[in-house]
């Protein structure tokens, strides 16, 4: 529904039965999150009735309940179809390629700033030999390439043919033949020890099977005083704003126990590079705000996350519904916190 309608809100409130005024409101608060002003609650219900959508019944004292009619339970149907039309619009309904999303990340405003932040403390250099673990389609190789220079060399890797197969198109050019990239699990790496000079992760250690093992298998192959990298996210940082603060906090917990094997791990990956022998000399807070809606979708999967948390019982689908009718239409905020972490290889280069 549109919770900047009075009269919607009104008549929302009055589906459970009749309601005097002040009870209207407190139930207004309750799903929308504020009380609407004694002029605008007023005027709201003298226009209802003037309608015929909603009606007075006998009441005790100075209250004056009203009820909804069959005409106003019609408009109210109404208005939900028209909000699950407009839901339909705002939110895709099917995972994108993974290819095309994890481009549509790096495009975004706090996808530059991260990678940017990355790259930075990466400190790639002519003439190194950078490993991407967890290159997906070569996204970022190419970035990686201008570095290095044509004296250096970047290795990409990836577990799934189909990255690969991506990958090795994207640095076809010969402009980036210095550019390798090979099929392997990150946590037996097919490359030898002491083979590279610096190393980076990018949100791949959310998904591996056991991070500590991948961190133990970046040690081996980085060279003395080598670096790694690793920007990952915290998915139970993510915040939503929304009047029920218990089904944003569903929602989340949801998204960080189950969209992704470690959900936290942007907060674990300090001591988990420190229990694998390197030094941590930096993490690094980037936090993503997004006021848009159809933006914070894209990234997000707003929708889809909404579904699967119904599914899986965080939420039930009442609340699903309304989380979704309010995030379409009321004002959006989300915000959520990836961590770049730089680890070091002992020794000295």
């Amino acid at each position: 529904m549109r919770t900047n309608d009075a009269q919607t809100l009104v008549l929302a409130t009055l589906t459970d039965g009749p309601l005097h005024g002040y009870a209207v409101n407190a139930a207004i608060e309750k799903l929308s999150g504020s009380r609407l002003g004694p002029g605008s609650l007023y005027g709201a219900l003298t226009r209802l009735e003037a309608k015929g959508l909603v009606e007075p019944v006998a009441g005790e004292g100075r209250q004056r309940p009203v009820r909804i009619t069959a005409a106003g339970r019609a408009v109210l149907e109404a208005e939900a179809r028209s909000m699950a039309r407009v839901t339909e619009r705002v939110f895709e309904a099917v995972a994108p390629d993974e290819t095309v999303y994890l481009d549509r990340v790096a495009a975004t405003d706090a996808g530059r700033v991260y990678k940017g932040l990355m790259l930075d403390a990466l400190d790639a250099r002519p003439g190194q030999t950078v490993v991407d673990l967890g290159c997906g389609p070569g996204t970022d190789l190419a970035a990686l390439a201008g570095a290095v220079g044509g004296s250096g060399a970047v290795i990409g890797v990836d577990i799934s043919e189909e990255m690969v197969g991506r990958a090795r198109a994207r640095t076809a050019d010969p402009a980036a033949a210095e550019v390798e990239v090979v099929r392997g699990d990150l946590h037996s790496l097919p490359l030898a020890d002491r083979s590279a000079d610096r190393a980076r992760t990018d949100r791949v250690m959310q998904h591996v099977a056991d991070p500590a093992r991948v961190l133990t298998e970046a040690l081996r192959v980085l060279r003395p005083g080598g670096r790694l990298v690793m920007g990952e996210p915290d998915w139970d940082s993510l915040a939503v704003d929304h009047p029920d603060l218990g089904t944003a906090r569903a929602y989340t917990r949801r998204l960080a126990d189950r969209e992704v094997r470690n959900g936290v791990v942007g907060r674990q990956l300090a001591r988990l590079a420190t229990g694998a022998g390197f030094t941590v000399p930096a993490v690094v807070p980037v936090t993503s705000v997004f006021r848009d809606v159809e933006a914070a979708d894209a990234v997000l999967g707003l929708r889809r996350n909404t579904e699967r948390a119904v599914a899986d019982g965080y939420l039930t689908e009442d609340a699903g519904r309304e989380w979704l009718d309010h995030l379409a239409t009321g004002p959006f905020f989300a915000a959520v916190t990836l961590y770049v972490v730089v680890a070091e290889a002992p020794g000295s280069p």
